[in-house]
């Protein structure tokens, strides 16, 4: 009758320690994944693509500050609008490369506002630079379209 007992208690063990490894496996994944979203310090990707710059049409809006924090451009932007909740906005490169030094690219900031509203509302969005390095240099001047100032973007 022990030995029966025993057995139940062990089995029991066993399906108890499956389950608590099974859950700490699962925690650990989770864990992976907040690591790599501490990796992404910048809102969105600048993309690179000349059909998309080519193409880029965007809703009006006017620039109020650009800087440039560590690998992210910080963009903001007043325009029309209910808050800016539902707008979407994209950093898009040519692609080229001017061979100055420092190097230069040519960059359009789209805004697409769905929002109908008398109001006057700004947003910063900031887009990860680190796709425009240039290899073999370490500073490079960003033209970006509606923009008085270039800005140069050292890494």
């Amino acid at each position: 009758f022990k030995i029966l007992i025993m057995n139940s208690i062990f089995k029991r063990i066993g399906f108890f320690s499956c389950i608590a490894f099974c859950f700490m496996n699962i925690l650990c994944e989770d864990m992976d994944d907040a690591v790599d979203d501490v990796d992404a310090l910048c809102d969105e990707v600048t993309i690179i693509n000349q059909g998309i710059y080519d193409n880029l049409v965007s809703d009006g809006f006017q620039f109020t500050a650009v800087t440039i924090t560590d690998d992210c451009l910080n963009v903001t932007i007043a325009a029309s609008g209910c808050g800016g909740d539902t707008w979407e906005m994209k950093l898009v490169d040519s692609g080229a490369v001017a061979e100055s030094l420092p190097e230069q690219r040519y960059l359009k900031f789209q805004l697409i506002n769905k929002e109908i509203c008398l109001a006057f509302v700004g947003q910063t969005v900031s887009f990860d630079l680190k796709p425009l390095q240039v290899e073999g240099s370490n500073k490079i001047v960003l033209n970006i379209e509606g923009l008085q100032e270039s800005v140069t973007y050292s890494y």
